[in-house]
């Protein structure tokens, strides 16, 4: 991992709903710290645990996974699932010694801009707070590639 001082923040954003939010915060000009990392996706239910975890293997400090409030889903149940795989992530980023606290689960509107900036800075504060983590003081990295 590089040394920088300000946290990388990956975050999956359902194109419906929290990368809407996130284009109106940016329209409104609210303020929130730049860490954010932005990936818009379909649906939270396609972000698959490899790529969260992928996105820690690269030197992500964070993630945050963002969709469509319960029942609104375009999919149906798409964030029903974001949330059974996130429940099951917070275990395995654990088990390799990523504390759980780096990975985050919310529901962002369209019409939610200022929950948006919100959600955004107190995540990009949590993680500053938690300071940058290394996995190849674990090995992980290593072990990874290796089966890869």
């Amino acid at each position: 991992m590089t040394s920088h001082s300000e946290p990388i923040i990956i975050g999956f954003l359902c194109n419906w709903c929290s990368y809407t939010g996130a284009d109106l915060a940016g329209a409104a000009r609210l303020q929130y710290p730049p860490n954010l990392r932005p990936i818009r996706v379909m649906c939270t239910g396609m972000v698959h645990p490899n790529l969260v975890m992928e996105a820690f293997y690269q030197g992500a400090d964070g993630v945050i996974i963002m969709g469509c409030h319960p029942g609104e889903c375009k999919y149906k149940n798409g964030n029903e699932k974001a949330l059974a795989r996130v429940e099951v992530l917070a275990l395995e980023l654990a088990g390799v010694g990523i504390n759980p606290k780096r990975l985050a689960l919310e529901w962002i509107s369209s019409a939610e801009a200022s929950v948006f900036a919100r959600v955004i800075t107190h995540f990009t504060h949590q993680i500053q707070k938690l300071g940058p983590h290394d996995l190849r003081k674990y090995g992980v990295i290593n072990e990874q590639r290796k089966h890869d």
